[in-house]
């Protein structure tokens, strides 16, 4: 399989970045999601710090291979804040990130097309002060054996070096690994051609 399995992301929120233009102030943040909650709590906290603010507009992405998105322009003109924020998003080819700017208008109104270009600012300066690092896509199978096979089990898991994120072990044994894409027909098939063992996706 010579398919890509890894993608860029964050681990941690980033830093707060402050872009003015003309008078109006844009505070930006990335947070990194992996579930639309995260990013409901993210916004709520946000908009306490900033409760004076006049515009809280945000876009997220999340997943991998089925990707999940939303831009929200809060109040902005149509397509003026969230779509140039999701724009940021797509440009540092990021996932599981949301990203919010926070407007406090200063007096002047800047325009759509001063708008777009604020929200996008703002957006790519989030993105270059935020830590990107590269994971891997992974997949996780359930391996379940009886206890006399446990040798077998583990020398299979050493041999290709595998994670194991959950075991339990008694005379019936379950152990669920992680297992790097791009390895996981060969992982798979090892296990379901190991005799008294079954494995299954999970």
């Amino acid at each position: 399989m010579t398919e890509n399995d890894t993608y860029k992301t964050i681990e941690n929120p980033s830093e707060e970045i402050l872009f003015k233009d003309k008078n109006s102030k844009f505070f930006g943040y990335a947070f990194p999601v992996v579930h639309e909650d995260d990013v409901k709590n993210y916004l709520i906290e946000l908009k306490k710090t900033h409760h004076a603010a006049r515009h809280c507009c945000y876009a997220y992405q999340i997943g991998t291979e089925t990707i999940t998105f939303r831009a929200n322009d809060d109040g902005e003109p149509n397509n003026s804040a969230g779509m140039p924020i999701y724009g940021q998003i797509q440009s540092f080819e990021v996932t599981n990130i949301l990203i919010v700017i926070v407007r406090y208008f200063g007096g002047v109104k800047l325009g759509v097309g001063g708008l777009i270009n604020a929200y996008k600012t703002a957006a790519q300066l989030t993105l270059e002060n935020a830590s990107i690092i590269e994971k891997t896509i992974n997949i996780c199978y359930l391996i379940t054996f009886d206890y006399k096979n446990m040798n077998k089990v583990m020398r299979i898991i050493k041999e290709k070096n595998l994670d194991i994120i959950n075991q339990k072990l008694e005379l019936n044994c379950q152990i669920t690994i992680s297992v790097r894409k791009k390895d996981s027909d060969i992982v798979f098939e090892t296990f379901n051609n190991a005799f008294e063992v079954s494995i299954k996706t999970i």
